[in-house]
């Protein structure tokens, strides 16, 4: 019998964690063999007690715990590299990524393909913020970063043990894995679906975490922000050039003209600006390097139930 692993990132859902765990092992029960991990990202909430419990009731449900928050992406890792099936699962905790989909995704994994995806279908109930966001994260994620980022695919998702060993093998320090996996190819299959309703909670996914997301996935993945910037820069030598061609012939040919503030004090404005972004966009990627070379772990499990493979 094949053995199925399904991690879930969890943190401050502990309404969410107990029927999640439910619905899935519905899903796994009596079918396959399987262990549910739960990783939880530094939770201030009993999510942690909660899944204490459930590992208690079922020694198949494991939790994984962060010493604080990490974030998501580090939980993800995380629970990929204690992962032990022949294909690990990922899902959130939120409930809007749906159950009753799992035997779906493990039937086209047992039809061959590496990789099976879900593309989400965003309903009415979804704000236009929220639509209008997303998808200029996946428009520029895309145009940016040299890979095809579909809208509506996150991280519920099937994996093959290959595909999970070469994650877990991988050294990059703060990997978008949804990029990677993209980047990495092999056979993919997508199902689309529409995400059920919250259970509990609020989403954790504010405007400032998926553009830091999206700008980690740009630099991650392409150095098209430089090719940019030394674009801009020529620009604006060019317009520059332009405009000292003009000076001096005002000071040769129209003597007495004196130029106004407003060019001179907008000029200087916009030129500094673009000196700061280009500064901010070089900044990016040395701090990356800087970061990779410290060596430190992407996350720090303090308590566990179970051990790293």
């Amino acid at each position: 019998m094949k053995s199925i692993s399904v991690v879930i990132p969890s943190y401050n859902e502990q309404d969410n964690v107990v029927l999640l765990a439910t619905k899935v092992l519905e899903q796994l029960e009596g079918k396959y063999d399987y262990e549910l991990i739960f990783v939880d990202d530094g939770s201030s909430d009993a999510t942690l007690e909660n899944l204490k419990k459930l590992n208690q009731q079922n020694n198949r449900i494991h939790y994984l715990s962060f010493s604080r928050n990490f974030g998501h992406q580090k939980a993800l890792r995380c629970g990929l590299a204690y992962a032990k099936g022949d294909a690990v699962i990922s899902m959130d905790a939120d409930m809007q990524h749906p159950p009753y989909m799992i035997p779906e995704l493990i039937e086209k994994w047992e039809e061959g393909y590496d990789i099976v995806y879900t593309q989400r279908l965003d309903t009415k109930e979804v704000g236009i913020f929220k639509r209008t966001t997303s998808s200029f994260f996946y428009k520029l994620t895309s145009r940016l970063a040299d890979i095809e980022m579909e809208e509506g695919t996150a991280d519920f998702r099937l994996l093959d043990r290959k595909v999970a060993n070469i994650i877990n093998r991988t050294g990059e320090s703060n990997l978008f894995i949804r990029g990677f996996i993209v980047w990495m190819g092999f056979k993919k299959y997508k199902i689309p679906y529409k995400p059920e309703e919250r259970h509990s909670g609020v989403t954790k996914y504010t405007f400032r975490k998926m553009f830091l997301f999206a700008l980690n996935g740009i630099t991650s993945f392409s150095v098209k922000p430089l090719y940019i910037s030394i674009v801009l820069g020529l620009i604006i030598s060019l317009c520059s050039f332009i405009y000292a061609l003009y000076a001096i012939y005002n000071y040769f040919f129209k003597s007495g003209v004196v130029d106004g503030w407003t060019s001179l004090l907008v000029s200087v404005l916009f030129i500094g600006g673009l000196q700061l972004i280009i500064l901010g966009i070089i900044g990016e990627y040395l701090g990356k390097l800087f970061m990779q070379t410290k060596n430190r772990p992407d996350y720090i499990v303090s308590e566990s139930s179970l051990k790293e493979v």
